[in-house]
């Protein structure tokens, strides 16, 4: 597992997909830059119907269905509880149900360590997005460790995406932001600490810490890395 530095590349792809198929096609290629063996996006709309792109077996996916399992999967209800990334092993994986649950999903290609990101949209909308592998903790907490950032800009970015394709939905016009909360979402997204950008900006962490925020309410934001993928996949900055 590890990073091939295409991330920059499938983002702009994901960018330009426009249909379910589009999605499906960046999630394969996500897989292969995080070298795991599964990704997996699922959102419910207001409507409540649902739609989903990602590596699972069809199979599973059929199953996973006709059988309701969203009722028992503990990744759901962990998650639909939360609004952090969750490491499956935090998860209540003690009832029965659950374990008959995961021992069938290991059975389909599913693998034992999972990392799932909550994503939370307008009038009820609810979304996943998980990597899924098969190996040791360790392994597994090295590699979360190392691409959690990176997990959680993705998960915004499909989500985005995904608001953007469902069906019916009147395309959000982009708000404005001022040149300042520009600069400031601009050096996050490149990385630098708030305490870089205060510095590179002069001003201090007070002042940046207003700019921030009012970018962040602009533009609907839960927090920071939020607001940063959104003004990156609405093209408010440019990195």
């Amino acid at each position: 597992m590890g990073t091939t530095g295409r991330l920059d590349c499938i983002l702009e792809s994901l960018e330009q997909a426009n249909t379910l198929d589009g999605l499906q096609t960046a999630s394969l290629s996500l897989r292969d830059h995080l070298r795991v063996e599964h990704i997996a996006y699922h959102w419910v709309d207001s409507a409540g119907d649902q739609y989903g792109c990602g590596t699972y077996s069809l199979a599973w996916q059929e199953r996973y269905i006709s059988q309701n399992y969203q009722r028992i999967d503990p990744v759901v209800i962990g998650c639909f509880q939360r609004f952090h990334p969750v490491d499956w092993k935090q998860l209540d994986w003690s009832s029965k149900a659950a374990r008959a649950f995961q021992l069938e999903a290991i059975e389909h290609g599913i693998g034992n360590q999972g990392f799932s990101m909550p994503v939370r949209g307008p009038n009820g909308q609810f979304a996943l997005f998980t990597a899924n592998d098969s190996c040791d903790d360790n392994t597994w907490a090295t590699f979360t460790e190392r691409h959690r950032h990176e997990l959680v800009l993705i998960a915004h970015y499909l989500n985005e995406k995904a608001l953007e394709i469902e069906p019916g939905r009147t395309p959000e016009i982009a708000p404005a932001l001022s040149p300042r909360e520009v600069d400031a979402m601009t050096l996050l997204a490149i990385g630098y600490s708030r305490a870089q950008v205060a510095e590179q900006l002069s001003i201090s962490e007070h002042t940046l810490r207003v700019y921030i925020e009012s970018a962040r309410f602009k533009l609907g934001a839960l927090n920071t890395t939020h607001a940063v993928a959104r003004a990156l996949s609405r093209g408010l900055i440019v990195v």
